[in-house]
């Protein structure tokens, strides 16, 4: 098995092939030269290279020594491509509760978009205003997965887990009032859907719900490659 020690990482250039999903740099608590070493080790060994929650700082470090790897703020994703990425095919849908959750939104789009699916968004569509998402929820139908991002009270799952026969991967995030407890809320209602099939992935982890929905827009006839 191929290993790559930089002392401070030993990146898993195995992962690929193992399991269709690639190594991915968690940016949270690195310095941005560890992400810039890490990058240069993925793309020297032939992999594109794909680093999550990069701040924009880090960002800005990053791009002055790596001009040619591209930074998204929204999503704060940073990658640098050396081969192609694969054709995009399938269907997965986004929906979001509200604007605010977005960022998170677009993390979870990024990563199943880089992964071979085709996304289509649908955002600000909450319980608040129900009519929102009855008129979008047709859009569903021919989907291989819906991703449901929503803070506060973290309802709309529920509501679209009961409104779609499509897998439902719902995503509390840490959008709300003190009462909503960073996400806590959002998380704890997700799990306790009265809608069957919803599955649940951590506090504003788009990234984790975006690689199960490639996975699932696999398993649906789509390529799932990075």
């Amino acid at each position: 098995m191929r290993d790559v020690d930089l002392g401070f990482a030993k990146p898993d250039l195995e992962r690929l092939s193992r399991r269709g999903i690639p190594e991915v740099i968690f940016g949270a608590g690195k310095s941005a030269d560890q992400i810039i070493a890490i990058i240069r080790a993925l793309n020297d060994r032939g992999q594109n290279a794909f680093a999550t929650r990069v701040s924009p700082e880090q960002a800005e470090r990053i791009l002055l020594a790596l001009p040619d790897a591209r930074y998204q703020p929204e999503s704060r994703i940073l990658t640098r491509d050396i081969v192609p990425l694969p054709e995009q095919s399938g269907k997965i849908v986004i929906l979001t509760a509200g604007t605010s959750d977005l960022p998170v939104a677009e993390e979870a789009a990024v990563t199943a978009e880089r992964m071979g699916a085709k996304v289509e968004r649908i955002y600000d569509v909450g319980v608040a205003g129900l009519h929102r998402l009855l008129s979008r929820i047709g859009q569903t139908a021919d989907a291989h997965a819906v991703i449901v991002v929503a803070g506060m009270e973290g309802a709309l799952p529920s509501v679209v887990g009961g409104l779609t026969d499509k897998p439902v991967i719902a995503v509390p995030t840490s959008v709300g009032y003190g009462a909503s407890f960073q996400g806590l809320a959002a998380l704890l209602g997700m799990l306790n859907s009265c809608a069957a099939g919803v599955t649940v992935v951590n506090i504003d982890n788009g990234f984790g719900a975006g690689v199960a929905a490639a996975l699932i827009n696999r398993v649906g006839g789509a390529p799932c490659q990075a």
